[in-house]
C-alpha cells in the first residue's frame, strides 16, 4: 500500500515526518483513533524510507582501479 503524497517525499523529508509521527505517538495525548491513524501513516513513511534507501544502495557503484592504481571506471553493485 502506498500513498501518492508520501511517494513524492524525499528520503530526508519522509524521515523528518516519521520522527515527528513517532514523537506524537510517544507523547501519548492522541485519541485511540488518532493513534491508529498515526501508526498507519508511520508504517507507510517507514516503508517509503526503506524503498528510497534500497534504491540509493542499488545505485552505489564500485570504482575499478587500473594496474597503476588510477580509477578506470565503475561497475554496478550487481556486478560485485
Amino acid at each position: 500500500m502506498t500513498d501518492p503524497e508520501i511517494d513524492s517525499l524525499s528520503f530526508e523529508d519522509a524521515m523528518k515526518e516519521l520522527e515527528a509521527t513517532v514523537g506524537r505517538l510517544e507523547h501519548g495525548d492522541a485519541t485511540l483513533e488518532q493513534s491508529i491513524a498515526l501508526y498507519e501513516r508511520g508504517a507507510l513513511l517507514r516503508a517509503h524510507c526503506e524503498r528510497r534507501l534500497r534504491a540509493a544502495e542499488e545505485r552505489v557503484e564500485k570504482i575499478m582501479l587500473a594496474a597503476n592504481g588510477e580509477p578506470s571506471g565503475t561497475t554496478p553493485v550487481e556486478g560485485l
